[in-house]
């Protein structure tokens, strides 16, 4: 006989391994159209950029290409940061957290990974020492990039194309038109380098894209109450916070611990 436990259903063993058998086939599935979406990921076509962006950083000023370092490939994760906010984005911040445990293996794989904001590069180092992030984090202030890669929206007449600018409340975001929510916005864009130095777009994705970067997500789904994001918006902006301002501060090596 099954009990209920909390509105759960409690079974023996043997019908858990039943239970659990089903979903194993769904996982399976879904592991199986993940390669597939990956694969098809790969053989997008590639856009040649040609126009030149400067970016300032740790190491001054620097190109589009500079940013590659030694590695032929590199992840930009364009984090919600614009000129004059006092500090970044909790949900950029959220994605952030995991990126320096994942950035060691990274660049001994042929792939540079860092973020790029808006905000002057002053404004940048502050709120990083703040968090106590190590990656590498640069400023496009100044320059058309976050504009160019559909993360930044100017007003209307502000001397910028259509797909740059927010108009009676809609902007151009996620290959698509929306509602208009903030000035700055999330993606993540990548790039490719070739022998000559010329530099590729390959891939952009943003909005709930950049969820397959959300290690604590992928922890949260596989527990009884799965995400629990239960306030008026039911996302995560219903609980997550810089870490730290919870009330429990985070003690991760990554970021200097406390």
């Amino acid at each position: 006989m099954s009990t209920a436990i909390m509105d759960h259903e409690v079974v023996s063993s043997a019908k858990w391994i039943e239970a659990r058998k089903k979903l194993l086939e769904k996982e399976k599935e879904l592991t199986q159209q993940r390669e597939e979406v990956s694969r098809l990921r790969r053989e997008l076509p590639w856009e040649k950029v040609d126009k030149d962006y400067v970016f300032e950083g740790p190491n001054g000023k620097e190109s589009l290409a500079d940013l590659f370092g030694e590695n032929s490939q590199l992840i930009l994760y364009h984090f919600m940061f614009g000129p004059g906010w006092k500090e970044g984005c909790p949900f950029c911040s959220f994605l952030a957290d995991g990126i320096d445990g994942a950035e060691i293996h990274l660049k001994n794989h042929d792939v540079t990974l860092l973020a790029v904001s808006r905000t002057p590069f002053a404004e940048i180092k502050s709120f990083k020492e703040r968090m106590r992030w190590k990656f590498k984090w640069v400023s496009s202030y100044g320059s058309d990039f976050n504009f160019d890669y559909h993360v930044s929206f100017r007003k209307d007449g502000d001397g910028t194309s259509e797909s740059h600018v927010f108009v009676e409340g809609q902007i151009e975001y996620n290959y698509g038109t929306v509602p208009f929510f903030s000035e700055e916005m999330p993606g993540t864009s990548v790039f490719f380098k070739d022998a000559n130095g010329d530099v590729f777009h390959t891939y952009s994705s943003f909005a709930r894209g950049g969820e397959a970067q959300l290690m604590a997500y992928s922890y949260l789904d596989i527990t009884p109450k799965g995400r629990n994001e239960t306030g008026p918006r039911h996302d995560l902006t219903d609980w997550v916070k810089h870490h730290d301002q919870y009330a429990k501060p985070a003690e991760h090596s990554c970021c200097g611990g406390h």
